[in-house]
């Protein structure tokens, strides 16, 4: 009898093989919370910035899709920071400087990851058909992983590279995901009287309460995902 392969030793065989993969998945986790750090030191630098010109918004949202795409920041800080310091006036340079990110995030962790669904379906063949159901129908999937609050934004983006799931599918039914965690951080920073005070705003017991709605969500459309994957 074949011994089965566990998905752990598949994955720790597939970082071995690919160190570029591996770097960039630890880029990935450990980056935005030093890039938190340096935003964090530098709140009196940004107060600076403002958006006059259509120039502007543009500049504004290309700096936030290389520092978001990058991993550079996390995308709940960015949020509070253009509510605090541009309000309404900086949500569009966000929201498309969030669809611009999801590219270039993408694109990275499309190159990097090459080939982690061959080496997995080899690995584990009884996944295959799971998977692919899911990539070919993937919009409750990218929902409810882009609506967790425990699924960095960076991270995601590299989960749907290596599962191979369409930009274009990323792009549609990813931004629905993602509003509700901005909005929140956004209407937090835009209330708030300084960003120290807008990030202390968000450990807020309604704030956790919204947080952990959220997580429950997402974890149960997973769950059901996965089972329905499965029958």
């Amino acid at each position: 009898m074949t011994k089965k392969v566990s998905i752990f030793k598949t994955l720790g065989d597939y970082f071995r093989l690919h160190p570029g993969a591996t770097i960039g998945w630890i880029w990935v986790t450990i980056m935005p919370g030093i890039g938190s750090l340096t935003l964090l030191s530098a709140t009196d630098t940004l107060s600076d910035f403002q958006i006059d010109h259509l120039a502007d918004h543009l500049v504004f949202a290309l700096v936030l899709a290389i520092l978001l795409g990058l991993a550079l920041l996390p995308t709940t800080l960015c949020a509070l920071a253009t509510g605090y310091y541009l309000g309404w006036l900086g949500f569009p340079g966000l929201f498309f400087g969030y669809l611009l990110a999801n590219v270039v995030g993408y694109t990275l962790g499309k190159a990097l990851n090459t080939d982690f669904l061959a080496l997995l379906y080899q690995r584990k063949p009884e996944l295959q058909q799971q998977m692919e159901n899911k990539i070919q129908s993937p919009l409750s999937l990218i929902f409810f992983i882009r609506i967790s609050p425990v699924i960095p934004f960076a991270i995601s983006n590299f989960l749907f590279a290596s599962l191979k799931i369409d930009l274009k599918k990323v792009l549609l039914y990813g931004i629905p995901g993602m509003l509700p965690r901005t909005l929140i951080a956004f209407g937090t920073g835009l209330l708030a009287s300084s960003l120290l005070d807008a990030k202390k705003a968000m450990n807020d017991p309604w704030q956790w309460a919204i947080l952990a709605f959220l997580f429950l969500l997402s974890f149960w459309g997973l769950y059901r995902n996965w089972k329905s994957s499965k029958s």
